[in-house]
């Protein structure tokens, strides 16, 4: 894969949410409400404070009527076969977590695949949104916790879940994870 990995920060990622929403005319509540955050949170991204994760990231340009890609200025193409040496790769604020573009193939696809690469420690927002997810752990090992479950991954297992509970994950290897996600892509307002 060729390193174009587009790396943001913090306050450019802020910035661009923060025009969309107020060129659509929607409050900190709209956006909040429709992308199943708090208002504080997206209130906290547009000041460049935190990044969001992949997930919320998803959410809140959904609630934005465009893409992350399209945010983010990724190169957005639709492509059925995509080569290893042309996947986009891009991070969001935090260092050292970086996402392998995978798809969508096609307008309209219901799933968004990705590949996740994070540090050691590094731990996950918590989550609880409408959908489903899937993740293979091809390298590292992960604490991922759904409700008041714990689950321990090693490479090579799977987890695939309704995402209306709370969840989130921790890198608990020494090295970096790997991690292969297919998430339902969120629909603002269903």
């Amino acid at each position: 894969m060729t390193e174009k990995r587009t790396e943001p920060t913090n306050d450019q990622i802020g910035r661009v949410i923060r025009r969309r929403r107020k060129a659509l005319g929607k409050t900190l509540e709209q956006v909040a409400g429709e992308a199943e955050l708090t208002v504080g949170f997206i209130s906290q991204v547009e000041r460049g404070i935190c990044a969001p994760s992949f997930s919320s990231f998803m959410r809140i340009a959904s609630s934005l009527n465009t893409s992350m890609e399209q945010l983010l200025n990724v190169r957005e193409t639709f492509e059925i076969h995509t080569k290893a040496k042309d996947r986009e790769s891009y991070s969001l604020g935090e260092a050292g977590r970086w996402y392998e573009k995978l798809g969508p193939g096609f307008s309209g696809a219901l799933f968004y695949p990705c590949i996740i690469h994070r540090p050691p420690g590094q731990v996950s927002e918590r989550m609880k949104h409408r959908g489903e997810v899937f993740c293979y752990l091809a390298e590292g090992e992960l604490e991922y916790h759904i409700g008041d479950k714990v689950y321990n991954l090693v490479a090579g297992d799977s987890i695939h879940h309704d995402t209306s509970e709370e969840h989130f994950s921790t890198v608990v290897s020494d090295t970096e994870t790997t991690e292969l996600w297919v998430s339902s892509h969120p629909i603002a307002g269903h």
